[in-house]
């Protein structure tokens, strides 16, 4: 898929574990985790706008389109 998620990259850069993520998203740990390992089909616009908030970032900061 062209499409990567950055998801540990932000999580390192903030300090913050998926856990303490997923307690501010309000999201479950495991659909962060298929998310942040690449295995998504699809992420909400909800659920990424909570994301960027809780990161303090912007969804290309998380999701890089790479062609190669």
């Amino acid at each position: 898929m062209a499409i990567n998620v950055q998801l540990d990259r932000m999580l390192q850069e903030r300090r913050m574990s998926l856990t303490e993520l997923s307690d501010a998203v309000g999201v479950t740990i495991a659909n962060l985790s298929i998310l942040k390992t690449g295995k998504a089909k699809a992420v909400r616009f909800t659920t990424l706008e909570k994301i960027c908030r809780a990161l303090d970032c912007q969804p290309g900061d998380i999701l890089v389109f790479d062609d190669e």
